[in-house]
């Protein structure tokens, strides 16, 4: 892989953040362009601020927004796509079982601080990680290598998976292999992940000077992944500067860049966490760009000008419920009473751009696996109040925590949807108790500790396999919703060791229709992202990823 407030209220907002950015920017941009007069500094908008400069520490898609354009990984998407190809490594390809990845690297590759890329740097990298103690071993820090690759070299949390990493060798100078104990089908498309992306060895001992921390649900991140000057990875930019007062992350075109250089030699990333706010912003001219396009603002920018592609649908968003936070929500009639209550055709209309869908299970209809077969749960008020009476719940109380200061590809107006949801629920006799949490990281934390007994939340594939959105969230006990089902479990992971593609999908519809029946959450809705850039801005390819590639805009 996010406070909006009232309509009013985030007019206001935006007015300020407008205001700010162009008393506070007017510097910069004065002496934004070359000795030809040409501009130099690409100025994007994004929802949210990033978590951590270390995107191998982070979960969230505003880290990797910003890490993309400067760490690379093993492998990439082509760009615009979710074909994979190569990255850092030229080739590669696995044994029969799928449990030895051999990489032929690319040749003259150097990191930010100088550093050569080889064999002995990508195995520095995933030894790094297997290696994790303490903090580390936090899924709310190392979700995506637990994802990925299992537990650790000695697992000190109880909950942490049994670790499916056996080793990296450095077989010669441009070539590393990675061994894996069993095989997955998260691989290998964890191999493109930004949470796997490599660093330069120099830094990594850099890191392993410092420690994170935890207390309760909150997370103290190192000081190195803060602040920028220590991580170092291989891409277009470098890391220059992270001005948190500003909200806004620095980049420089890094020179000894391996491929195509960077068509702008600076990229600056602004957080403006309101729909208005960033399109404000873009009609200013203050910013060249943003992203998540509120859908009644795409007409009226593409008819002033402004470039407004829309990506294509490879996310999902959905109503969580974490059973051991409310016991009523370990009764099956509960679950089900919520699913009718909600009008999700209604957030659709209302919320979405054009192309927005009902959701009927916990992944897009894009995706393979995605089964006709599971259980539908209609909007039907009267039937949510019947299931409610049935299982003694007709006077049921729950609180249900939304994100404030962010909007997500798959959720465009977190407090919009929340409103609708809460409506909805209370028609149907629920009482809804609102817990409004900023997105990160006091959101995404508390709903990885299970704190929230009903949240929104969302997925935008990292790639093209069912089971990076079911096992996501399926494949094993998780915090987050808080119930145990062999049934769904063994469904999920099913897949996930099947090597013949057919088979895995018939096994993925399969696990879609179990999960639908046990219903340990809704799906909501898929969304078509969109994205705009000003009137002079060449953009680079839209991506169904949201990776896009900020190396490859220009002006005109």
């Amino acid at each position: 892989m996010r406070i909006l407030t009232s309509r009013s209220a985030r007019a206001l907002t935006a007015a300020l953040a407008v205001g700010l950015i162009a008393t506070g920017c007017a510097s910069e941009r004065g002496k934004d362009g070359d000795k030809d007069g040409a501009k130099d500094t690409f100025v994007f908008g994004a929802p949210g601020d990033p978590a951590s400069l270390d995107p191998s520490l982070a979960a969230d898609g505003e880290t990797f927004r910003v890490t993309r354009q400067a760490f690379e990984a093993l492998l990439e998407h082509e760009s615009g796509g979710s074909k994979l190809v190569g990255g850092l490594a030229e080739k590669w390809s696995s044994n029969p079982e799928g449990t030895v990845w051999t990489f032929n690297l690319r040749k003259g590759v150097k990191f930010h601080d100088g550093e050569a890329f080889n064999a002995a740097a990508v195995c520095a990298n995933y030894d790094h990680w297997f290696n994790w103690k303490g903090t580390y071993q936090s899924s709310a820090i190392s979700t995506y290598w637990q994802d990925i690759m299992g537990g650790f070299a000695k697992n000190e949390d109880k909950e942490a998976p049994a670790p499916n990493y056996k080793s990296c060798t450095a077989k010669d100078e441009n070539t590393a292999v990675i061994e894996v104990l069993k095989p997955s089908a998260n691989l290998p498309g964890g191999f493109s992940l930004q949470a796997l992306a490599i660093h330069s060895p120099k830094a990594i001992k850099e890191y392993e000077k410092q420690e994170a921390s935890a207390k309760g649900d909150a997370i103290t991140y190192p000081k190195y992944s803060q602040e920028a000057g220590t991580v170092a990875g291989t891409g277009p930019y470098k890391i220059a500067k992270w001005n948190k007062g500003n909200k806004e992350v620095s980049l420089t075109r890094f020179d000894d860049y391996w491929g195509d250089k960077a068509k702008v030699k600076n990229l600056v990333i602004r957080t403006i966490d309101t729909e208005e706010g960033r399109r404000q912003a873009l009609q200013a001219g203050d910013i060249d760009g943003y992203d998540l396009v509120a859908p009644a603002d795409i007409k009226t920018l593409e008819s002033a000008g402004f470039k407004v592609p829309t990506r294509d649908v490879f996310n999902l968003l959905y109503l969580g419920m974490t059973q051991t936070k409310n016991p009523a929500l370990q009764k099956p009639e509960v679950r089900q009473a919520i699913a009718h209550a909600v009008d999700r055709e209604n957030i659709v209309k209302t919320q979405l751009p054009a192309g927005g869908k009902v959701a009927t299970q916990f992944m897009p209809d894009t995706v393979a696996g995605w089964s006709e077969n599971v259980k539908k749960y209609p909007f039907d008020t009267a039937k949510a109040k019947q299931l409610l009476a049935s299982a003694g719940a007709s006077n049921l109380s729950v609180e249900m925590c939304y994100p404030t200061e962010v909007t997500r590809p798959y959720m465009p107006a977190p407090q919009d949807i929340f409103e609708l949801i809460k409506a909805d629920l209370e028609k149907a006799g629920i009482k809804v108790t609102p817990k409004p949490l900023k997105w990160n990281p006091d959101y995404l934390d508390a709903v990885e500790s299970g704190s929230c007994a009903l949240h929104m939340l969302g997925w935008t594939g990292d790639f093209n396999d069912g089971y990076n959105f079911i096992g996501t969230w399926f494949a094993e006990p998780d915090k987050q919703w808080g119930f145990k089902d062999d049934k769904v479990f063994t469904a999920v992971k099913a897949g996930s060791l099947q090597g013949d593609p057919t088979k895995r999908t018939d096994l993925y519809k399969a696990a879609n229709e179990a999960i639908m029946e046990y219903l340990p959450g809704l799906p909501l809705t898929s969304s078509p992202p969109a994205i705009a850039f000003g009137k002079n801005v060449v953009p680079p390819k839209v991506s169904p990823l949201t990776q896009e590639n900020f190396a490859e805009v220009s002006f005109k």
